[in-house]
């Protein structure tokens, strides 16, 4: 079938500090040591599977998608899916393509929908076709699907991880030490909080960029569920409606039952709600694909796209005219009425506190659509990537009027400044997240530029953070023929913010879950690791920078 694109958590010896990951071949996996690394040659294009990731699907306990992409097309792609107690069967795969806007190279991959699995099983797959040239040993590997019921779980997370080539644009080698790194901690899942692989950076070059980033995660997402989100740099030239014609082709995700699938979704494991943005949505600031000249961008003549003028920005903001955010809202209207979830944890791109000096800042557009529906029901936790360091704040609750400043004339303006919620705990004290939603930055999976510098108001001695306000269009810059973006138009003392780590960009958050006991506290505990000087020599080094524990009544 062809269609078109629409779209165990026992505590680890490296908890004593500092860890140092093997190279990949010496990489244990869910399912002991993989069996090879699944990537097709160049030199004889087929259907051989490579960028093997897995997603879950409408129910964590019951069902995964395994999605793969071929160089060339595959004939009968499929998956042979093996339990433990030796039950195997054939799962056969849809085919999705997409033809490059930029360069008009066809990509095509496969999605195989695993159903009616066992809870917290483990399972063995094999994927394939009949013009494999690896057929007679094909990729293997394994998953186990999420316990149901409240159970004890592990997931990371981070954001913005580029690809470990070189060869493009804000790629660097530590990418490959952070796909590593999910590997060794063995998490359920992991969520990866937009900004995958900078394809639209490398313009002429987004498939094989693609390419690279899917055979580097490979190496933990063909063994446990990556679960994205997009990012401002998923948006490319000529791909799609908002650009995300890639990103959709690669990933099959849960339904929303919206216009537009895929580019926001929930999904539940345990007593936890995750929910997924696209904050492109609603963000002022433009970081989408932009030309900046001085020469127009010009498509391959096999596209039949036209040239793409200097200036020219994709900007996205609004284009679901508000479906995203109402979705939001009855998503977790619907959760606050359901006493089986006791915590809600969002996942988006974009910022809505961060004090980052050199990076992206925050952005009131956020601030504005989506504070208040998780000021009203009850958000725990936000995990964000777009600036490229780590930073946690308070737990926040409602907002400050007029606290900021015009950046230029100084004047007061309104950037709706998060307040921390009265009373919040002293470093080390568990925090209650009924009272606030804390904000975690997790911008330092592998990029080549990691932006861990931080703004200081010199009056106060506060952190300073830079707000966007404003729609942030492009402007004609001070060389002729070449476009700027212009900076955030407003300063706001960073009083939410709690911690920063300024002496690295790069790092993975790891959360433990406890469900805790009828009647009493459930908690998710939160180890953040650092890989110490990779801002200037990448590193497989990762050492614990801050442990926080997050704690409340369980529901029942």
């Amino acid at each position: 079938m062809v269609t078109k694109n629409p779209q165990d958590s026992a505590p680890l010896a490296s908890r004593r500090g500092f860890l140092k990951f093997a190279g990949a071949s010496g990489l244990a996996t869910a399912a002991g040591a993989m069996s090879r690394s699944a990537t097709a040659t160049t030199d004889t294009p087929d259907g051989t599977p490579e960028q093997i990731h897995l997603t879950w699907g409408e129910d964590p306990s019951s069902e995964v998608i395994i999605s793969w992409a071929s160089l060339a097309q595959a004939t009968a792609p499929r998956v042979r899916l093996q339990s433990d107690d030796g039950h195997a069967h054939m799962i056969h795969a849809v085919q999705r393509t997409y033809t490059d806007g930029l360069n008009g190279e066809i990509v095509c991959t496969y999605h195989a929908r695993l159903r009616d699995l066992r809870p917290d099983t483990q399972y063995h797959y094999e994927v394939t076709a009949d013009n494999d040239s690896n057929a007679g040993q094909p990729f293997t590997s394994s998953f186990r699907t999420a316990p149901r019921g409240r159970h004890a779980f592990r997931f990371t997370s981070y954001g913005d991880l580029a690809t470990p080539n070189t060869n493009w644009v804000l790629s660097s080698p530590q990418s490959r030490f952070a796909v590593q790194a999910v590997e060794r901690f063995e998490p359920l899942f992991h969520l990866l909080n937009g900004d995958l692989c900078y394809a639209n950076l490398n313009p002429a070059s987004q498939p094989d960029v693609w390419r690279d980033f899917g055979n580097n995660a490979q190496t933990s997402a063909a063994n446990r569920p990556w679960m994205p989100c997009p990012g401002n740099h998923e948006i490319e030239f000529h791909n799609g409606r908002q650009g995300f014609d890639s990103y959709l082709t690669r990933y099959t995700l849960p339904d929303n039952g919206t216009r537009f699938p895929g580019r926001w979704y929930s999904f539940r494991v345990s007593s936890v709600l995750f929910i997924s943005l696209d904050s492109d949505d609603v963000v002022y600031q433009d970081g989408a694909a932009f030309v900046a000249g001085p020469n127009p961008l010009v498509p391959a003549a096999s596209t039949g796209n036209p040239p793409i003028a200097p200036g020219t920005s994709f900007y996205v903001r609004g284009y679901s005219q508000g479906e995203q955010s109402r979705w939001l809202e009855k998503t977790l209207r619907e959760a606050s009425h359901d006493d089986g979830i006791d915590w809600i944890i969002v996942q988006m791109h974009q910022d809505a506190l961060s004090s980052s000096k050199t990076g992206n800042g925050s952005d009131k557009g956020i601030r504005e659509a989506w504070l208040p529906l998780f000021d009203r029901y009850g958000v725990d936790l936000v995990l964000c990537g777009h600036d490229h360091d780590y930073e946690r704040s308070h737990p926040v609750r409602g907002c400050n009027h007029h606290a900021g400043r015009d950046a230029v004339t100084g004047e007061r303006v309104d950037t709706l400044q998060p307040r921390p919620v009265h009373g919040s705990p002293r470093a080390n004290d568990p925090i209650d997240t009924s009272h606030g939603t804390v904000h975690l930055i997790l911008g330092g999976g592998g990029t080549s530029a990691p932006l861990d510098v931080y703004g200081t108001d010199t009056g106060t001695g506060l952190p300073q953070a830079q707000v966007f306000t404003k729609p942030n269009r492009p402007v004609p810059g001070t060389t002729a023929g070449t476009f700027v973006r212009p900076v955030a138009d407003a300063v706001e003392d960073a009083i939410w913010s709690a911690q920063r780590d300024t002496g690295t960009g790069y790092g993975i958050a790891v959360f433990d879950h406890d469900p805790g006991e009828h009647g009493g506290r459930t908690s998710i505990t939160i180890n953040y690791y650092h890989a110490p000087g990779a801002d200037k020599t990448p590193t497989a080094d990762y050492a614990l920078f801050e442990t926080i524990v997050l704690e409340k009544r369980r529901g029942r």
